[in-house]
């Protein structure tokens, strides 16, 4: 197989991020949208994932069960325009990956979109190593899997489970995965994953010893006072910002305060 150097380039990529285990951890954040990308590339955070929580956050679904590979693609799109040089994940959403050539198809058109992997959710090696054959770097993700679960709760408290969740991540591994999510699993579970495979995790809900840590932009910025799960940690009160500066835009509106002659051309 031929690879073009815009694909050497994206792999060259996401390798960096395999190389960042056991050396510093990793920052990755959810991204939908032109102008956060900027942000995100200014500050330097590892990875970026166009994750289908934009089912939930943007377009008010209680899952993420209805995003589209359409929808999913206008947002890598819009996102790699305001990226720079940060890596992008496409997360693979609902039954674009039914089976190993839907999979190809469906990653190929992520990456054409501007993505440099895709995620891909669930216990699927031999998929991710098709894909993966086929020079699509792919993120793995286990424990709580939102395209399917009947309702957020940690996943593996069980034994059992426990050492499924286990056998999944090396599987993964072994089918070329350069990442893991781990999501709502206990601590220490998130540890023994973590510290027996040798590529990276990134926890969401997985306690502190995973190798990185993402979450999702909007719960970050505290868009949604209602919603506020106990791995999240709130670093702005962006719904009060909003809605206080949306309240004094309409006051002076109303008032005619707004515009005054600053604001007006000659």
């Amino acid at each position: 197989m031929i690879i073009s150097s815009n694909s050497r380039s994206k792999i060259s990529r996401v390798d960096n991020i395999r190389r960042l285990k056991h050396k510093e951890k990793i920052v990755m954040l959810t991204c939908y949208d032109f102008q956060m990308a900027k942000i995100f590339s200014s500050v330097g955070i590892d990875l970026i994932l166009v994750g289908d929580s934009l089912g939930m956050v943007f377009q008010g679904d209680s899952a993420t069960k209805n995003v589209t590979m359409k929808q999913m693609l206008y947002h890598v799109h819009a996102v790699s325009k305001g990226a720079g040089n940060l890596p992008i994940v496409g997360d693979m959403p609902i039954h674009s990956y039914e089976n190993k050539d839907i999979a190809l198809e469906n990653a190929q058109r992520f990456i054409e979109a501007g993505a440099d992997a895709i995620k891909l959710e669930g216990y699927f090696p031999d998929t991710i190593s098709y894909l993966v054959e086929h020079s699509i770097p792919v993120q793995g993700h286990i424990g709580l899997l939102p395209q399917t679960y009947s309702s957020f709760k940690v996943v593996g408290r069980k034994a059992e489970d426990q050492e499924r969740l286990l056998a999944e991540a090396k599987d993964i591994e072994q089918a070329g995965a350069f990442t893991m999510v781990l999501e709502s699993i206990p601590e220490m579970l998130g540890k023994e994953i973590t510290e027996s495979i040798e590529i990276p995790t990134i926890g969401i809900g997985a306690g502190r010893f995973c190798d990185g840590q993402v979450l999702v932009i909007n719960d970050l910025l505290g868009m949604d006072p209602a919603f506020h799960p106990k791995f999240v940690k709130r670093y702005a009160n962006l719904f009060e910002t909003i809605y206080q500066s949306v309240s004094a835009f309409k006051q002076d509106v109303k008032n005619k305060t707004y515009p005054d002659k600053e604001h007006v051309y000659e």
